[in-house]
């Protein structure tokens, strides 16, 4: 059950009994058990997953823990009763989801909390009742109405013309409008708690994909409200109180600048003030939100209440130029160069502002004293034909002076001075795509009504509803807002974007009626409050995504007060708001934020275009009038306009969005909310696989798919993780990896260990760094198992083609007589299905991926060709930083009628088209005639055998047999010894003819490489074990007597009886091995890494055991083996 519902008993007692306590007092004592019933009671408490919301999961299956031995007494289910502990009734789940309840843990609960007048005191949780005019409706009207329309849209008009504006607001309204038709999709599959845009597109596109949406989110509220705060002041120090100014500019030219300091100051103080607030009771902004809508409701109807009276009585509202130029109208009251007073003419203030004096031949400004000053009315109204001269823009660089179209001047010859005059100029450089950025604000805040779906009284309906409406609304107008500004403002007041040419009144607040100070004070409390807002609601979203846990660094973000409100996010959140008041331009600040929230809806879009084409079953919004296409549009739509408002600005919002999806992946996101790119991942492995299945890859695309066959010890943990770090070395992370193991037994009684297998070989793999898949399977015998995995691990296209696996190294000791039995059947099953196989020697003391290999080499052994596998193999290697400084080594063998310098000079070639870098060298092996040792070998061999095949021998028979051979073995060595004939030691020297009997048995130890394992089986089992691989002084002694030039014919004669009865066709192949043994061994015992031909195993199956003991020889005295078999097809090409 969900952490948030607690299941309380209630029995047969009345109201007035105490109700029992869960930690079972008297009163719980005291019901009758039997006739309890469970109540689905609603906990207040938020649950640990950060937004405070019941768990997705919460009245449905596999939540009824609590309730287990209470519903279901009675015999008509008796056939389930075995399954109603996991599967519950159906009429317990609908109980369950008719009292499942979606309140958020927002702001109006945290000061519930804050009233509480102890843990002790529960409040009854009221059902939420909002509907959807209340509470989506007006919520979005507030945030989409805002800033921009007081205090830019005017200036956009003039700027962009008529035609232009419309062209802004209809690509940025038709972008929030297909963004709530996917909004309102998405809103309606389901129940949507709080969190909004980062809720839906967390749980659709992932926590990837969640997790950096939902920071740009957090990102574009937190600037909004920096926007806000800017606006907030630019109006209190522009329009309200000017005389309130901090710095002061003396000079033209430093307006600008003194502007921006004033906002920084005074922005900075609006932050902290605005902060304060919220840290200490948001329940005073969610009061003050109706007084914050009414002041912009009353703005709107101010501003259309004021056109309907310009087409009746125009306002008086002059404006002076000078030629076509639009003079600032601060410092004279009158529009005149000149006027007369008692018959007398003297200057004015305006001829002070352009002249050196106010004398009448004072030097004035040359433009000045080419054109006359002209008033023109500000506002002429509806019907004075103005709409023609505003309907095309007028773009200018940083500078330009504002000027009127229609109006000729005489220009003057010097305009150096121009920007020290009290001209009105454009403060910024602007293009159309400037204006995007800066207008595309006022179109956000459509996530207001699903932000508050727990509050609803029917989210899926309202939310839809609400919020296009709402869109509609402000489109129409927006839309009506900028042809009615360009129909009754002039175009020079329009350009004018701080009103300096009608004495610093807001321009739009000129056109309103009753009074300017409608606007102006309409539009204070608007910013006022919409600040307020983002900096209650941006906390809340980062307080959200840091208890969803997705992103670990944040994790410190989702605690906060006693009562759950977000003091550290709060923090967070002002600081960042701060980079944005110091930036200080509301035109700089805006683009920054158009690139979040277009971020954030071009991924509303995507997800719900994925889950429609993708048609997963859950996708079943009850919001119809959506489609693909239209989230398509949508979605490139956002992208466009991100481009458009500024491309650098979509670079880097891009690249913290690309940095957050990389960390949050990189850390591995844990959380898995069925969200549909998982469903695209499916869908496009099912599109590739069906693809890959049609044709066998081409050899320039062959890489090894690996399937690395794992043994596990009894504790399931992994025997050889070397292994592991092999493939990780090989593959790069590239290709296909699947790591598989056989447990031995039946599935039912082996399903914990081979869980608890699959989890210790997963953890080899994220230690070894092996990016793959695990596979672990039950059978009734290992062979079997291994056959299973060979044959049907894999998909499709996507299957294995080389089979990865160590050397059986316990396959001589009594306590492992069926590994080698099962090695030999693996060699011929991959054969069997043309697959490739690698078997690593001495595997424990292979480099781990976190070694560097100093200067060596990887020698090859190519003997016979097989595909080049053996070729390609060490070209993959020395990819990884482990093996980079090794060096390749080829070595070929040539026969007696070979050319062995022709051979290299074609094997350079060879390789020279393969682009492999490597030394060649040919190794002539002649014939000679078959040694002692070798017929010895072979003997010791086949006796041993003939030992293995008596199966039905009891054990300690079996072992009384295995010590009479050794001691026949023995015996026969003796005899030999006895003959007198000098051999030469391992260091060269000659001996006497009779050394210590002890020293010259052929004692039969193990190699080497397998001293550890054998160790450890000998404390595991006490049992006597034999081991039969003859020691290195034998092997060089055995040697040096072939060689022997003075070796008695008789002592040839005298053993040649016990050869008689040998296979000569095992005696051939011993023969192979020792010889190429002593050749590999010479060339390559210092390398790090020999590759080496596998032979194949007999087709007559009775020589398996001799097989095991041939490959023991061509091994023996080698480090770092790999034995490499090629799966029947060329795996390297010359070809490009």
């Amino acid at each position: 059950m969900g952490d948030r519902f607690v299941v309380v008993p209630v029995g047969q007692y009345s109201d007035r009994d105490p109700v029992p306590d869960s930690s079972g007092g008297a009163a719980g004592d005291s019901l009758n058990q039997q006739d309890a019933v469970p109540i689905l009671e609603y906990s207040r408490e938020p649950n640990k997953y950060g937004d405070g919301n019941p768990k997705e999961s919460s009245p449905f299956i596999h939540n009824t823990d609590n309730d287990r031995g209470n519903l279901y007494d009675g015999k008509n289910m008796a056939l389930f009763e075995e399954e109603m502990d996991s599967n519950p009734m159906v009429s317990s789940l609908l109980n369950k989801l008719a009292n499942y309840t979606n309140l958020t843990q927002g702001a109006q609960e945290h000061e519930e909390a804050d009233d509480d007048e102890g843990p002790a005191k529960k409040k009854a949780v009221k059902s939420p009742q909002m509907g959807t005019f209340m509470g989506v409706y007006l919520p979005c009207l507030q945030n989409i109405l805002g800033v921009i329309l007081f205090l830019r849209l005017t200036w956009i008009v003039g700027t962009a013309g008529i035609m232009g504006s419309l062209a802004i607001v209809f690509m940025c309204c038709s972008c929030t409008m297909l963004t709530a038709i996917s909004m309102s999709a998405i809103a309606t599959n389901g129940v949507v708690p709080a969190g909004g845009s980062y809720y839906m597109i967390s749980r659709s596109l992932g926590p990837e994909f969640g997790g950096a949406v939902g920071l740009c989110f957090f990102l574009g509220t937190t600037f909004a409200g920096s926007m806000y705060i800017l606006g907030t002041i630019e109006i209190l120090l522009t329009y309200i109180v000017p005389k309130a100014a901090i710095f002061v500019a003396e000079k033209k030219e430093d307006e600008v600048e003194a502007l921006l300091n004033n906002m920084r100051v005074y922005g900075t103080c609006c932050l902290a003030l605005m902060s304060l607030v919220v840290f200490v009771g948001v329940k005073y902004v969610n009061k003050l939100a109706l007084v914050f809508l009414a002041c912009v409701i009353l703005s709107i109807f101010a501003i259309y209440a004021g056109v309907i009276k310009t087409a009746i009585e125009p306002p008086d509202l002059p404006v002076c130029l000078l030629g076509n130029r639009t003079l600032q109208n601060h410092n004279f009251d009158k529009c005149l160069k000149t006027e007369e007073i008692d018959n007398v003419t003297v200057t004015t203030k305006l001829w002070a502002l352009f002249c050196d004096s106010a004398d009448l031949n004072a030097t004035c400004n040359e433009y000045f004293l080419f054109n006359n000053v002209t008033e023109i009315q500000g506002i002429p109204g509806l019907a004075s034909g103005v709409i023609q001269d505003n309907m095309w823009g007028d773009y200018g660089p940083l500078g330009m002076l504002v000027e009127h179209k229609r109006l000729d001047s005489v220009p003057a010859a010097d305009s150096s001075q121009d920007m020290y005059l009290p001209y009105v100029a454009n403060d910024i450089t602007t293009f159309f795509t400037l204006l995007v950025g800066i207008y595309f604000p006022s179109v956000t805040g459509i996530m207001a009504g699903s932000n508050r779906s727990g509050d609803l009284r029917d989210a899926q309906k309202s939310i839809p509803i609400g919020t296009i409406l709402a869109i509609a609304t402000t489109s129409f107008i927006y839309v009506t807002c900028v042809v009615l500004f360009g129909a009754c403002i002039e175009g020079v007041v329009l350009r004018d974007k701080f009103g300096d040419s009608v004495k610093g009144y807001l321009v739009i607040g000129t056109l309103s009626w009753p009074s300017p100070w409608v606007i102006v004070i309409g539009s204070f409390f608007s910013c006022c409050g919409a600040g307020l807002q983002s900096l209650t609601g941006a906390p809340r979203l980062l307080q959200a995504i840091a208890r969803d846990g997705i992103v670990p660094f944040l994790k410190v973000f989702g605690h906060g007060k006693a009562n759950g409100e977000p003091t550290w996010a709060l923090l967070l959140t002002a600081a960042i708001c701060e980079i944005g008041i110091l930036i200080a331009s509301l035109d700089a600040v805006a683009p920054i934020l158009s690139m979040f929230f277009l971020m954030c809806y071009l991924f509303v879009n995507l997800a719900c275009a994925v889950q429609t084409l993708l048609r997963t079953p859950n996708w079943r919004p009850r919001f119809k009038y959506y489609h693909w296409a239209l989230s398509f549009l949508g979605m490139s739509l956002c992208l466009s306009l991100m481009f458009i408002c500024s491309w650098y600005y979509a670079l880097v919002a891009m690249m913290i969005a690309g940095c957050i999806y990389k960390y949050i992946e990189y850390r591995g996101a844990e959380k898995e909310w069925g969200d549909g790119i998982r469903g695209l991942s499916l869908n496009a492995a099912r599109y590739a696989l069906i693809r890959l299945e049609e044709a066998p890859p081409h050899t320039k695309n062959w890489r090894p798919q690996l399937l690395v066959l794992l043994n596990v010890d009894p504790d399931m943990a992994v025997k050889h993780p070397r292994l592991l770090s092999f493939t990780t070395q090989l593959k790069a992370g590239k290709g296909l990896t699947i790591v598989g193991s056989v447990q031995e037994g039946t599935y039912i009684s082996k399903e914990t260990e081979a869980k608890k297998a699959e989890q210790n070989i997963k953890a080899s793999m994220t230690t070894e760094r092996t990016k793959g898949f695990c596979h672990v399977v039950v059978s009734s015998n290992l062979r079997d198992g291994f056959s299973h995995l060979i044959q049907s691990a894999g998909l499709g296209g996507m299957k294995h083609n080389t089979v990865l696996m160590a050397w059986p190294g316990t396959w001589k000791q009594a306590s492992d007589p069926v590994s080698w039995k099962n090695f030999i059947e693996t060699v011929r099953e991959t054969t069997a299905a043309h697959q490739a196989l690698l078997v690593a020697k001495n595997v424990d003391s292979f480099p781990s991926s976190l070694e560097r290999l100093g200067e060596g080499t990887i020698d090859v052994w190519w003997v016979v060709h097989d595909g080049g596998l053996l070729m390609l193999l060490p070209f993959l290697l020395r990819q990884h930083k482990v093996w980079r400084k090794c060096k390749m080594r080829i070595f070929t063998v040539a026969q007696m009628d070979d050319n062995s310098i022709q051979m290299k000079k074609d094997l350079q070639m060879f390789l020279y088209h393969l682009r492999l870098d490597a030394e060649v060298e040919v190794v002539e092996m002649h014939d000679s005639d078959i040694s002692a040792f070798t017929y010895e070998k072979t003997l010791v061999m086949e006796q041993r055998s003939q030992m293995l095949k008596q199966m039905q021998l009891s054990r300690t028979e079996r072992e009384r047999e295995i010590q009479s051979i050794t001691d026949e073995s023995r015996s026969s060595i003796r005899r030999k010894n006895q003959s007198g004939v000098q051999v030469s030691g391992p260091s060269g020297e000659a001996s006497s003819q009779a050394e210590p009997p002890q020293e010259d048995e052929a004692q039969l130890i193990h190699d080497r490489n397998t001293a550890s394992h054998a160790a450890l089986n000998d404390k595991a089992d006490a049992a006597p074990h034999v081991q039969m691989t003859w020691t290195k002084e034998k092997f060089f002694t055995e040697r040096n007597r072939n060689r022997e030039p003075n070796m008695g014919v008789r002592d040839l004669f005298n053993m040649k009886p016990e050869w008689e009865s040998l296979n000569q066709s095992n005696v051939r192949r011993m023969h192979t091995a020792v010889k190429l043994n002593e050749v590999v061994v010479n060339k390559s015992q210092g390398a790090h890494l020999v590759l080496l031909n596998m032979p194949g195993p007999p087709r007559n199956r009775g020589g398996d055991e001799n097989y095991m003991e041939f490959l023991e020889v061509l091994l023996e005295g080698l480090n770092r083996v790999l034995l490499v078999r090629g799966g029947g097809q060329e795996v390297i090409t010359i070809y490009s």
